[in-house]
């Protein structure tokens, strides 16, 4: 390969070592020329090996005196202007290396193969990464805890070197390189049978659709968690059959939505994204007038979902050029200028609305807009978009009452969508209800189990259900109930609520207890930790599964002699 390291330390070492060979050669052929004399006075010719031999030593400055016999003043004349013409060669070589060393292209070219060796290695499930910041470093956190191992590509010396530094436990083979080129991807391990999926929430549009394209055409297998911002590159997207497009705009809205007319349907997705338990208080938002500050890609979903909701809405945006050509009922209804402005949030009835959304870039900008709106009225629900991730959140001490913020958003989306495909399922397929399927859910999670179920995925497969694929094999009739009886007494229920089963390539919401499971069934179940154990005992002992299927203990039998 062209640009590997050893192809590297041939091609800068190769004058140095040259240089050493001539000068070895020349000092080795004057001491085979000049004469010397033995012990009885006698003209004597070192041999090549001897004269080999007196060189490497003295060349390297150890010097062990004069052999095999003592030097005439001419070999000693010859020897002196050796030890000097060699002594520079090794000078030259090792300066050359010392600067090899320290060369940036070579360092790389080091890190890079030992990169590939590291995920040549990778035995276990694992996820490609573009790109290091918080938000990413928050998705390797959470795939770390679910048992999935990371690769990263960072085109940044510095990102990469500060990934480095966090000392994730197992490693994060990081790579420098550009995220988009086929070569960096293919040495991330997309080809590998283990790799099961690619995370790329760049902010360049056009730079996360290269990347979904040239990843398909190396793995068209593997699952992409893309980014997108805007509707015709989420349509761009879909064409190329992304199965996880994360549009944080689009969740907002969507969340928007579910706050106004189905707030259970937000509970169940808070929950599910670990925001909030099922007991936190149900995030309404008011019916009336809303005004939203800021009319940029947030501001543009927030306003097809109130006008498809019919909530009066006034908006505010300070760049005439963001709103485009939109529809007359549009131009009515949105002013231009500064929104912290008290007269102009007055003149767009700031006094009579319920609700204010800023949902500007600005961090800064969007808390003025707040505490301003505040001031004029103090019964006014604030929303704010939140862009910085950090620690400490001023939102939360300013008393914001509702928080969007896309970069959490964005992590929830592609961890949840890539470690567990079954739950984003099931909140697509939930968005689809009203909130009476989803207060009825609620009140069945709490009651059957408690305010805070864990969600866990099975597959009825060899590996990770062998008892009951063995026994759908033997022509068993198998019920998804078996998973409902507890190991302690089959006649008491677990603490299970299954919320969705997969059977060739269709999704059924809320499946009975009753239906036949089938080979290579994919079923999510709602569920406490006692509940979770006895759903992984059932599904791989035998012993355990013999018990739930016939109420017999299965007893092991000792030989004895």
């Amino acid at each position: 390969m062209k640009n590997s390291s050893l192809f590297i330390i041939l091609q800068r070492m190769r004058r140095p070592f040259i240089v050493i060979i001539v000068t070895y050669t020349i000092a080795i052929v004057g001491l085979l020329i000049i004469d010397g004399v033995d012990d009885k006075g006698n003209i004597y010719h070192m041999s090549i090996f001897d004269a080999f031999y007196f060189v490497s030593y003295t060349a390297s400055t150890i010097g062990f005196g004069e052999t095999p016999y003592t030097f005439t003043y001419a070999q000693r004349l010859w020897v002196s202007f050796s030890i000097y013409l060699t002594v520079l060669g090794w000078f030259y070589g090792i300066g050359t290396l010392v600067a090899l060393l320290q060369d940036k292209l070579f360092l790389r070219e080091i890190e890079r193969t030992r990169f590939v060796h590291q995920v040549r290695r990778l035995k276990d499930k694992f996820i490609i990464i573009l790109g290091y910041n918080q938000i990413t470093s928050e998705i390797i956190n959470r795939a770390i805890e679910q048992g999935i191992r990371t690769v990263v590509i960072e085109k940044d010396e510095e990102r990469a070197s500060a990934l480095r530094l966090e000392n994730f436990t197992p490693t994060v083979p990081v790579l420098v390189a550009d995220a988009f080129t086929p070569r960096a991807l293919e040495e991330a391990g997309i080809k590998k049978y283990n790799c099961k999926g690619l995370v790329s929430i760049f902010e360049n549009d056009s730079l996360n659709l290269r990347i979904a394209l040239t990843s398909k055409l190396l793995n068209p297998h593997v699952r992409l968690a893309i980014k997108s911002t805007t509707t015709n590159h989420s349509e761009n997207l879909r064409d190329l059959d992304v199965e996880i497009i994360a549009n944080p705009f689009s969740i907002i809205s969507s969340e928007i939505e579910m706050a106004i007319s189905a707030p259970n349907l937000l509970k169940l997705e808070k929950w599910i994204y670990k925001i909030d338990n099922l007991n936190a208080n149900l995030p309404v938002f008011p019916k009336g007038k809303y005004i939203v500050c800021g009319f940029g890609r947030m501001g543009q979903h927030v306003y097809n979902v109130l006008r498809s909701d019919k909530v009066e809405a006034e908006f505010i945006e300070m760049n005439k050029a963001k709103v485009g050509t939109f529809n007359s009922d549009l131009n009515r209804h949105i002013t231009f200028g500064n929104a912290d402005d008290k007269e102009l949030l007055l003149s767009v009835g700031i006094e009579d609305a319920v609700a204010i959304i800023s949902a500007t870039n600005n961090d800064t900008t969007n808390l003025s807009i707040l505490a301003t709106a505040k001031k004029l009225n103090p019964k006014i629900m604030t929303i704010a978009r939140e862009n910085e991730m950090e620690d400490f959140s001023i939102f939360k001490s300013a008393k914001i009452d509702h928080i969007f913020m896309p970069s959490r958003i964005l992590i929830n989306k592609t961890t949840n969508a890539l470690i567990s495909p079954l739950s984003d399922k099931f909140i697509r397929m939930m968005c689809k209800k009203d909130d009476i399927w989803a207060s009825k859910l609620v009140k069945d999670l709490i009651q059957v189990i408690d305010e805070n179920p864990i969600l866990h995925e099975q597959k009825i497969d060899k590996t990770n259900s062998p008892e009951i694929f063995k026994a759908i094999k033997e022509d068993k009739e198998i019920l998804l109930d078996i998973f409902n009886r507890s190991l302690y007494n089959r006649e008491q229920k677990n603490n299970i609520i299954p919320l969705l089963i997969h059977r060739d390539g269709e999704y059924k919401l809320l499946p009975e207890h009753d239906i036949k499971l089938c080979e290579d069934d994919e079923i999510l179940f709602a569920c406490d930790e006692n509940a979770k154990n006895d759903i992984e005992y059932i599904a791989q002992n035998f012993y355990e599964f013999h018990y739930v299927y016939t109420g017999e203990e299965k007893r092991t039998i000792f030989n004895r002699n």
